[in-house]
């Protein structure tokens, strides 16, 4: 290997270990460095040298370790950022998997579905599928704030399984400042989502 060979892959090592254990990143990430196929060769030596951890095709991690339990999942949230950078897309999650973000469901789901402006696409990680599911313009304007992911959450629970206790629940994990968002976006939710909004507010408003 060249000495300009060694420096890149030092470069490269350098900054994913600068980005910490957890990170799952994509050659995307490093061709400022080089070419994608000096990125993919190195990357290749260090999956080969156990210091990183090949996920799925193209999709890798600097994986967490734990004293007991070993080498430890990638999140979800994480597989998702490092695959919205390389496509430029944007992500909401959505189904049980937003619910489950809320608090509202203590079920943890194998299929974790993501709402996309990008193409529709299935990527699987061990046992867990992330779904990148294309949606409209209209899902995707609230993506990535909190009233995002309550509409989300709200639309998998369905209006008749959303009672006082739902509400309750929510009210308790979101604060002011989230309260405000919902009804600065009140206008991307179903009438339904949205009266559940101004309960939400009005609760806050009133020092609840």
């Amino acid at each position: 290997m060249s000495k300009k060979a060694q420096q890149i892959g030092k470069r490269i090592l350098a900054r994913i270990k600068s980005r910490g254990r957890g990170w799952v990143f994509t050659p995307s990430n490093f061709e400022d460095m080089c070419g994608r196929s000096t990125v993919s060769t190195n990357l290749q030596r260090l999956r080969e040298a156990g210091q990183i951890r090949q996920l799925a095709r193209g999709l890798y991690d600097y994986p967490e370790t734990h004293s007991k339990l070993g080498v430890l999942a990638p999140s979800a949230d994480a597989i998702a950022k490092a695959l919205a950078g390389r496509e430029a897309i944007r992500l909401q999650p959505s189904g049980a998997y937003a619910a489950n973000l809320l608090g509202l469901s203590t079920q943890v789901p194998a299929r974790m579905v993501y709402l996309t402006d990008g193409a529709s696409r299935i990527v699987q990680v061990g046992n867990r599928q992330i779904i990148l599911k294309r949606t409209t313009p209209r899902n995707m304007a609230p993506a990535g704030r909190i009233s995002g992911l309550v509409i989300q959450a709200l639309r998998h629970l369905g209006k008749e399984h959303v009672d006082d206790e739902i509400i309750a629940q929510l009210n308790r994990r979101l604060d002011r400042a989230a309260c405000d968002q919902l009804m600065k976006d009140i206008c991307y939710a179903p009438g339904w989502i949205a009266e559940i909004f101004r309960k939400l507010a009005n609760g806050k408003a009133g020092g609840a």
